[in-house]
C-alpha cells in the first residue's frame, strides 16, 4: 500500500504560538521533579510539526501546556491568533475563563483514545464544543447550521452514513474520525494531536496520516503532533525530537 506523501510547504512568516523558556515541574514527596526545562519553540501557521521522544520525556506535558490544559511553572506562551482581544498575548497570564474560550474556540485536540461520550450520538459528539461555547438559546438557534458543518465535516471524514451512530458502533478509525470532526467544529488555527494513531492498526492509521496532511493542505490547519509514530512524523513540516524535557540539539528535520 503505499503511504501518504509528505506535507510540502514550508513554514514561513511570524510563529502561530512561540514558547519562551518554558518549564514545568511536578512535586513528589515535596521534592521538584522538572519536565521541562526552558523550551523555546515557534510553531508556525500552516504547518504540520511532529514532537517525538521516549516516554516520560515531556511531550505530552507540553502538548496540555500549549493547549491551556495545565498551566507551566515558568515562561511565556506567546500567541498570535484571529482575536485581537488574544493577538500577541502571553497565554500563560489570562484568567480561567479567557483560557477556556481560547480552547474552545481556537484550539482543537485529538487524543489516542478519542474521548468520545458514549451515551451521545456520533453527531451529538461533534456538536459539543458548540454547545459548551453558546448559551443554551444560542445554540438553539444555531443548532441547524451547526448540524449542517457537523454533517460536512462528517462527510469529509467518510464517516457521514454513521452520524446516529453510539460511539461504540464504530471501528477504532472512524471513532477517530469522529473526534477530528469534533476538533475542527469551531474552525479553530490549530489542533494539538497526542499519539491520535497510537491505538490504531497501521492500515488505519495510515489513512489518518493522509487525512492530517489533506486537511492541512485544504483547509490551512496548524497540526501539532505528539507521537512515537515515525511514519506520523514523516508527514510534518518539521519534526522535533526531545530528551529528559529538552530539544535534542540539531534534531530540527525538516
Amino acid at each position: 500500500m503505499k503511504g501518504p506523501s509528505v506535507a510540502e510547504r514550508p513554514p514561513s512568516g511570524a510563529p502561530l504560538i512561540e514558547t519562551i523558556g518554558l518549564c514545568k515541574e511536578y512535586r513528589i514527596h515535596r521534592q521538584p521533579v522538572p519536565v521541562l526545562r526552558g523550551l523555546d519553540l515557534k510553531i508556525h501557521r500552516g504547518e504540520i510539526l511532529a514532537i517525538l521522544g521516549h516516554s516520560g520525556v515531556g511531550k505530552s506535558t507540553l502538548l496540555n501546556l500549549l493547549g491551556l490544559l495545565d498551566a507551566p511553572t515558568e515562561g511565556r506562551i506567546v500567541y498570535r491568533g484571529r482575536d485581537a482581544d488574544f493577538d500577541g498575548r502571553d497565554l500563560t497570564e489570562l484568567g480561567l475563563t479567557e483560557k477556556a474560550r481560547i480552547r474552545n474556540r481556537h484550539f482543537g485536540f485529538v487524543f489516542q483514545f478519542y474521548h468520545l461520550l458514549p451515551d451521545l450520538t456520533v453527531l451529538e459528539n461533534v456538536l459539543l464544543p458548540a454547545m459548551i461555547f453558546l448559551s443554551s438559546v444560542g445554540y438553539r438557534k444555531a443548532r441547524a447550521d451547526l448540524v449542517r458543518r457537523a454533517d460536512k465535516l462528517l462527510d469529509r471524514m467518510g464517516i457521514l452514513p454513521r452520524r446516529d451512530f453510539p460511539p461504540n458502533r464504530l471501528s477504532g478509525g472512524e471513532r477517530q474520525r469522529a473526534a477530528i470532526a469534533r476538533a475542527l467544529l469551531n474552525e479553530p488555527e490549530v489542533v494539538f494531536c497526542d499519539e491520535p494513531t497510537g491505538n490504531l492498526d497501521s492500515a488505519t492509521g495510515e489513512k489518518i496520516h493522509q487525512l492530517i496532511l489533506d486537511l492541512n493542505r485544504e483547509m490551512g490547519v496548524t497540526f501539532v503532533l505528539v507521537t512515537h509514530d515515525e511514519d506520523l512524523a514523516r508527514i510534518a513540516h518539521r519534526r522535533l525530537r526531545m530528551r529528559d524535557g529538552q530539544f535534542e540539539t540539531g534534531k530540527v528535520l525538516i
